[in-house]
């Protein structure tokens, strides 16, 4: 897992040690370590004046370090991407409430056409049982409409 740490110079014996600051959690997400975890290196593993510089290291999960790299690069790079066109915390966080009230406009917006389709499911079921209920009255209307035809009928006959 890659991290970006701090060179330092433990105590008296000048050993360097690298301070853990962050750990690579996706390609675009970093994780700020909660705690100040030191791991010692050979000097021999670092340039020498790479005190207090940053470094990108490669850890095997037993915390072996698998690589080291000067971290100049991968910060500049963070400058001209990111800082250097305004994408600020500030920035971020604006757009976060942004995406917020996004969704939850989104959200209401569901909730009402939710409502809304109960609501034509309804109506339908309402029209469907006008529609056999008419087409009873149709149905018995037509049927003493033939019975009074009938009845004429006899009527006729007889007079």
């Amino acid at each position: 897992m890659l991290h970006l740490a701090q060179v330092q110079k433990q105590g008296s014996s000048g050993e360097p040690k690298l301070r853990l600051i962050a750990r690579q959690e996706s390609a675009y997400t970093w994780a700020l370590m909660d705690e100040t975890e030191a791991i010692a290196i050979a000097q021999a593993d670092l340039d020498s004046g790479t005190e207090s510089c940053l470094v990108l290291i490669e850890l095997s999960p037993s915390r072996e370090i698998l690589s080291i790299q000067a971290a100049t690069d991968w910060v500049i790079d963070l400058v001209k991407n990111y800082l250097a066109v305004g994408i600020t915390p500030a920035f971020l966080e604006k757009e976060r409430e942004r995406i917020e009230q996004g969704l939850q406009s989104v959200t209401v917006e569901r909730q009402d056409l939710a409502r809304r389709t109960i609501e034509l499911e309804a109506r339908r079921d309402e029209i469907q049982e006008l529609e056999v209920k008419l087409q009873k009255q149709i149905q018995a209307l037509e049927a003493e409409n033939e019975q009074l035809k009938q009845e004429i009928e006899a009527l006729k006959g007889k007079g």
